[in-house]
């Protein structure tokens, strides 16, 4: 466990920085995915949604996407194409509701 938050509180010193936000001054769509990520890998949940509240969709997509691989689901296209949709509509709505 001692490893684990030793490389958590590591990889914020790499993280990438936004190219949008330093050439045109605003946030992009992704803008807070890897605090976030970060926020969720240490088990702070309410501060990994704050940042960015598409990740629990897209954590679904993901793990939905790679238990298909493994496994076969009945009506998998669609449930993928739900998820996708959730994601995306989660993503831009928080991208509206910024510039608001």
């Amino acid at each position: 466990m001692h490893l684990l938050s030793v490389f958590i509180l590591g990889i914020e010193n790499y993280m990438l920085p936004c190219f949008t936000k330093k050439l045109f001054g605003f946030d992009c769509p992704g803008c807070g995915l890897q605090r976030s990520l970060v926020h969720l890998v240490k088990g702070e949940f309410e501060a990994a949604f704050e940042l960015y509240p598409a990740i629990y969709p897209m954590l679904f997509l993901f793990g939905f996407l790679a238990l298909d691989k493994m496994f076969s689901f009945r009506f998998s296209n669609i449930i993928t194409i739900v998820l996708m949709v959730t994601t995306v509509a989660t993503i831009l709505t928080n991208y509206i509701l910024k510039f608001i």
